[in-house]
């Protein structure tokens, strides 16, 4: 069932997802050459803890699960495309690095996602960065009331086709609210005017992943969360939590 949130309800959603932001942005100021990744997951931690947000990622544990989440930002590294978990991993020149963040906040929701490099980076890398957020902000364009889940799926889609990347099956974005993950599936995408209409109140996790090496499969890692490419080609993650009002798309993970 899909919860339709009142204007107050998307108020204090904006709230968490502004602690999103500000997590986001410390970890991409900690990330540096030989910084590990359990120091990102410590300074995302450090944010959570003076904001007095809570971490709906910190021991989530869906179905697919060996093990409950062991941190409260996912870090995935250049083949690793979601769900990495922060290790002993230390930073070296030339990585592509994603970071995944939720908090939660007087029982509210925000997540958010974004992807940049470390050290010298690579003109591939940032042109796979810079396509994935071209199709988030097209999907964003696309979340507006009257379109259709089909619509969103379709606008980040044909961005990704286009440059050649490839959309791992079964996995985008979806509904957020009071839980992190909420109906409706999101997909990354699809064709236009299928799926469910857009109402005002509805909230939705946009989240393009696009993989260099153009394969739409992907491997999962012996942790049990981390998904990898096949081809162990490069991939990019990037996300935001979006309303749909009648003013259009309101980004509520913004800084």
């Amino acid at each position: 069932m899909v919860e339709i949130k009142t204007d107050a309800a998307l108020d204090a959603m904006r709230v968490a997802g502004r602690v999103v932001a500000d997590t986001l942005a410390e970890v991409r100021r900690t990330a540096d050459v030989g910084v590990s990744l359990r120091e990102l997951d410590e300074a995302a931690r450090a944010v959570l803890r003076e904001a007095g947000a809570g971490s709906p990622f910190l021991n989530y544990r869906p179905d697919f699960a060996m093990t409950p989440f062991p941190a409260v930002i996912c870090t995935s590294v250049n083949d690793a495309i979601v769900h990495g978990i922060p290790s002993s991993y230390r930073l070296r020149d030339g990585d592509l690095v994603s970071i995944d963040c939720g908090a939660k906040v007087d029982g509210w929701t925000g997540d958010a996602a974004v992807s940049f490099t470390v050290g010298t980076a690579r003109a591939a890398d940032l042109e796979l960065i810079e396509t994935t957020e071209r199709a988030l902000r097209a999907g964003i364009a696309a979340a507006v009331v009257g379109a259709r889940i089909g619509d969103i799926a379709h606008a980040v889609g044909s961005v990704g086709r286009a440059a050649g990347y490839g959309i791992p099956a079964d996995f985008g974005g979806h509904g957020i609210g009071r839980t992190m993950h909420e109906d409706p599936h999101v997909p990354n995408d699809g064709r236009p005017g299928r799926g469910m209409r857009l109402k005002h109140g509805m909230v939705l996790a946009i989240e393009p992943m696009f993989l260099a090496g153009g394969l739409d499969d992907y491997l999962t890692a012996a942790d049990g969360w981390t998904l990898l490419t096949p081809d162990g080609s490069r991939a990019a993650h990037v996300e935001h939590t979006v309303a749909i009002t009648d003013d259009g798309p309101r980004v509520l993970t913004l800084p």
